[in-house]
């Protein structure tokens, strides 16, 4: 071999070697998954638990040899503060600096609604395990680029209802909500709900965030005879209700979106907050699955302070977060690329996944992104601490 071929030979070997590198390098080279959420706070106990689902999500899909030819999952935390101008930082961050696959938005509609035109605009696949604002995955884009697996207000409004007149036999609804973009969501989906059944509210009544006494709203309302409370609000607010209707001493049924379910709940509203029944996606107790036993043991040796369902909570966190993390890499698989354009359409790709809320079968369209129905949800309330179904009382 003459000395140009030789140098050829070897130069040639060492381009093919780097080039392998690079290969290598490259399949190597993690996806991230960005999540932006309140992780600390009055619901930091709700932000805690879509983060163990997707990390248990994420987990499985690593052991499973991760996606597009090798490449690990990696989550990419942001605290909110449950502040829309902290959310529209965070996605910011993650989009341009960390260079995430899709970002999944945490717990509170006003913070979601902000987040939404950055991300459509930037073509990021956005996916919610939470919050419940009809308008986040209904936001009028021609290019939408958010998704759920969580409640949807309108329909949960229509279920508060329903439930409503069949535990309490209610009759006449006081509406008493939270007064920012989630509370206004629900004001017009309960308001639709009785009207199609020929009722309107005796009273609605509002009520800010920072509010520890509801006395003088409340008192409106039971003078306008309501029979029953449909309650939206988080975790501070809605104690603060339960807490003025102790003060008042009205024994009046309550009926709420989840809000309560996020966090310290039963601490701050006291004794009473037994009362209130809230929906949910998803119950650990009772039977499961093979995916729900699945989940919880993979959580009992995750998270040694797991013992038992009990102490998953909240549940729906856990599952929004963990169906919501296997779909989103179905799409990513089915867009073969980190594109989030494809990554969109991957979604719309979707034929079926047995999940742990459910069985889904092609849950995304182009007109349809949110994945859970009104067949998905059940009823539930605190029981010595523990988020129960209602009537199962162990």
């Amino acid at each position: 071999m003459s000395r140009f071929s030789r140098r050829t030979f070897v130069c040639s070997s060492l381009a093919l070697f780097c080039v392998g590198l690079g290969a290598s390098a490259q399949a190597a080279e993690p996806i991230k998954i960005g999540l932006i959420t309140a992780l600390s706070g009055q619901s930091a106990l709700a932000g805690e638990a879509i983060t163990r689902g997707m990390i248990i999500a994420i987990d499985e899909i690593n052991a499973q040899g991760g996606l597009l030819g090798g490449r690990k999952l990696e989550l990419v935390r942001r605290d909110d503060e449950a502040n829309p101008a902290k959310g529209v930082v965070a996605a910011r961050e993650l989009i341009y600096k960390e260079k995430v696959a899709a970002i999944f938005g945490g717990l509170d509609t006003p913070v979601s609604l902000a987040i939404v035109p950055l991300v459509n605009q930037a073509k990021m696949p956005f996916i919610g395990p939470w919050a419940a604002g009809t308008p986040i995955t209904k936001n009028g884009a021609k290019s939408n680029y958010v998704f759920r697996v969580s409640a949807v207000d309108e329909i949960v409004d229509v279920g508060m209802v329903d439930y409503a007149q069949k535990t309490f036999n209610s009759a006449k609804f006081g509406l008493i909500m939270v007064n920012n973009p989630w509370g206004e969501s629900n004001q017009k989906g309960l308001v639709a709900a009785l009207d199609a059944k020929g009722i309107k509210p005796v009273g609605s009544e509002k009520f800010e965030g920072s509010d520890v006494d509801v006395v003088p709203q409340l008192t409106r309302l039971r003078a306008a005879g309501a029979d029953t409370l449909l309650m939206v609000g988080n975790v501070g607010p809605s104690a603060q209700v339960v807490k003025s209707l102790d003060r008042m001493g009205w024994k009046v049924p309550v009926v709420s979106h989840w809000g309560p379910a996020g966090g310290r709940f039963t601490e701050l509203a006291g004794p009473n907050a037994k009362d209130v029944h809230f929906v949910q996606t998803y119950s650990f107790f009772g039977k499961q699955s093979p995916v729900g036993e699945k989940v919880v043991a993979a959580l009992k040796a995750k998270y040694p302070n797991i013992k038992g369902p009990e102490d998953i909570t909240p549940a729906v966190g856990v599952a929004n977060a963990y169906d919501a993390m296997q779909l989103t890499a179905l799409a990513i698989q089915q867009a073969g690329s980190t594109d989030g354009e494809a990554i969109r359409d991957g979604f719309y790709k979707i034929g079926h996944y047995d999940g742990l809320i459910k069985q889904y079968r092609q849950p995304f369209s182009p007109d349809v992104h949110d994945a859970l129905t009104a067949q998905d949800y059940v009823w539930a309330q605190f029981i010595d601490n523990r988020i129960l179904p209602v009537g199962q009382a162990n």
